[in-house]
């Protein structure tokens, strides 16, 4: 018997899988946050405080980060992480992905990680017609592409290039990386709640998301394991040496260990 349900007002299937996939969803924010459609925009001169620059200050104190792509490179990175949790988990949880057009979500960029998300109104994406439940994994895919790479990291990645000039291929590869962690945390999840179903689609759905033509080519999916073919730079923070899913398998120009 299928444990899908349908939409519930708070999203509430989603907060036990913690706090990179739960939303807050019930209704307008209690204080002002920034809708990401307005941090997608170009900065306004005498608007106040630019929300994406502002993030990145933030970031790049917090690390003590020696180049400021460095931070932009990080915050890119958790926000992708928080947008591909969500509807993820939504469309493996309740077989139905939300909307979540940039002028309903809210962004605190004071926030520490995970980034802080507020969703003014649940309810389904457009192109999710009857629920992808009764969908192909394909399909659901397309959906799930739409809600967050069309409709968020491109927008994104093209904000953050225009402001820092960082590499198209290095944000491709976060946007890959952040997804493929994702859906090993909802898999491990998953797996250890007995929903092996819902393993199972996590794992499907990223395969597919990982061959869209505007992430084909970032890395290679093994299972739940991912390897990317770009680095995030995260290795160069003080102290800090490279991730999990990085090309290198040693911090570049660091002593090659003894065989």
């Amino acid at each position: 018997m299928s444990l899908l349900v349908d939409l519930d007002p708070r999203l509430s299937a989603l907060r036990p899988l913690g706090g990179f996939f739960a939303l807050r969803a019930c209704g307008p924010p209690p204080r002002p946050l920034v809708p990401l459609a307005q941090v997608y925009g170009p900065a306004v001169p005498g608007t106040g405080p630019d929300p994406l620059a502002f993030r990145v200050r933030k970031v790049e104190e917090a690390l003590r980060a020696p180049a400021t792509r460095i931070a932009v490179s990080v915050a890119h990175q958790g926000l992708a992480a928080r947008l591909w949790s969500a509807a993820l988990g939504c469309a493996v949880l309740y077989g139905r992905v939300p909307d979540l057009d940039p002028r309903l979500l809210h962004w605190d960029p004071d926030a520490t990680a995970p980034d802080d998300l507020w969703l003014t109104e649940v309810r389904p994406h457009s192109g999710d017609t009857g629920g992808v439940r009764d969908t192909s994994d394909e399909d659901t895919a397309a959906v799930l592409a739409g809600a967050v790479l069309r409709a968020h990291l491109i927008p994104l990645a093209a904000a953050l290039r225009a402001r820092y000039r960082v590499a198209a291929g290095l944000l491709r590869g976060n946007t890959a990386s952040a997804l493929a962690g994702a859906a090993r945390e909802l898999d491990r999840w998953a797996r250890a709640h007995g929903r092996p179903g819902a393993a199972a689609r996590a794992r499907s759905l990223t395969a597919e998301l990982l061959g869209h033509p505007l992430l084909a080519g970032t890395g290679v999916l093994t299972g739940t394991a991912f390897r990317r073919r770009s680095c995030c730079l995260y290795y160069r923070v003080p102290g800090k040496g490279v991730c999990g899913d990085c090309c290198f398998p040693s911090p570049p120009g660091s002593a090659s260990p003894s065989p």
